[in-house]
């Protein structure tokens, strides 16, 4: 009996066109997503992140329940600039791959490629973070005057499934020349010190900042929560007190975002905003917020800050937004721990955008009393 043997499929190079027509047909509930917003404005040469300074990441939505999914194998993915045009009517549209092609942007003749930096990403587990992004190229010279940052599916790669294309809000990108010596409203926690009211770039306040190591805003913040009088020295009588206060009211503008650093020992741990104020400590199986510390463990709780906060680079960092078990940090107003130089005891509450409070809470090192403000404490979960 003659046997009915077919030879083994050629090496797939190209889906055949009449496949490619079947899967662009197809109704997809998989989308690649940016997960955040970026940060704007949005200046040549500088890398783009999510307003609170931490890297974008691409995510594989499904969008039948608005999770996070993933393929049993990486994804290779490219990043590409869409005309700021593109599905401005409608983002909702079910646009097909020719489509999205055909509203990409490339480079202007003689110009580099108008994106720079990690343009080709590996998706695993349906996430792909973009570490080194920047353009190029300012927006000025397209009709919309807006691009969108945009990812797709790496061409020639067929997983069986239309996997559809993801894109950011349309933006302007700014020419960097404007950029050079622009304070920053809010500030970043992650720019130059010189972004600050009062600080010129290269100038006799920016010279002393550096030289004792205080480079970043939040460099700026640690220490004036840490040893606000060292700081006020370093800046000098140069700096008058009108000049001191239009600085710190900036600062305190500055967003912290979601990050929260952890300093543990033994028989202890303490959970620290990104500027080095408490939030809450855990001491041999005790919690503690601010409001709950006494005298006679304020000191002790004190000194774990501020070693934490010579060891900053050393610190467990997580993020509460990554993190659901973290729920004892809440969103909004939160009672901290202010650690000033001279051992001045502040129970001081913040907004999102307000650190320190107002300055009537701060009180002398001899009266040692409690402040208690009207806020919502720190939620414990206990």
């Amino acid at each position: 009996m003659r046997q009915c043997c077919q030879p083994p499929p050629p090496p797939m190079t190209r889906p055949h066109s009449s496949r490619i027509q079947s899967i662009e047909n197809q109704s997809t509930s998989l989308q690649l997503t940016f997960n955040k917003n970026l940060s704007l404005p949005i200046f040549t040469g500088s890398k783009i992140l999510d307003p609170n300074g931490d890297h974008i990441n691409i995510i594989l939505v499904d969008k039948t329940n608005g999770q996070i999914t993933s393929l049993s194998h990486p994804i290779k993915l490219e990043i590409v600039v869409l005309d700021g045009d593109f599905q401005s009517d409608n983002s909702e549209a079910n646009w097909t791959s020719d489509q999205f092609n055909n509203h990409t942007v490339k480079e202007r003749n003689g110009k580099r490629p108008l994106l720079a930096g990690e343009l080709n990403l590996t998706m695993r587990d349906g996430i792909a973070p973009i570490e080194d992004l920047e353009f190029t190229d300012n927006s000025s010279w397209i009709r919309s005057r807006k691009f969108r940052v945009a990812v797709r599916v790496a061409a020639g790669v067929n997983h069986g499934v239309r996997i559809r294309e993801g894109m950011t809000e349309a933006f302007v990108v700014k020419d960097h020349r404007g950029e050079l010596y622009k304070k920053h409203h809010p500030p970043m926690l992650h720019d130059e010190v010189w972004r600050l009211e009062k600080i010129r770039k290269d100038g006799a306040f920016h010279k002393k900042l550096c030289s004792e190591g205080i480079k970043t805003v939040q460099d700026f913040l640690k220490l004036s929560v840490i040893h606000h009088h060292k700081l006020r020295k370093i800046l000098g009588i140069g700096m008058s007190e009108k000049m001191w206060d239009i600085t710190m009211k900036h600062a305190r503008t500055c967003n912290m975002g979601s990050k929260i650093y952890i300093y543990s020992g033994s028989h202890f741990t303490i959970f620290l905003n990104p500027i080095c104020q408490l939030i809450r400590a855990d001491i041999n199986g005790q919690t503690f917020t601010a409001r709950e510390m006494s005298n006679m463990n304020r000191s002790y709780i004190e000194k774990l800050v501020r070693e934490a906060y010579a060891s900053w680079h050393s610190l467990k960092i997580v993020d509460r937004v990554l993190n659901d078990n973290i729920d004892l940090f809440t969103q909004g107003n939160q009672t901290v721990e202010q650690i000033p130089n001279n051992h001045a005891t502040a129970v001081l509450t913040y907004d999102q955008n307000d650190y320190y409070g107002d300055k009537s809470a701060v009180v002398n090192a001899s009266m040692y009393q409690e402040i208690t403000m009207h806020k919502c404490d720190v939620a414990t979960g206990h």
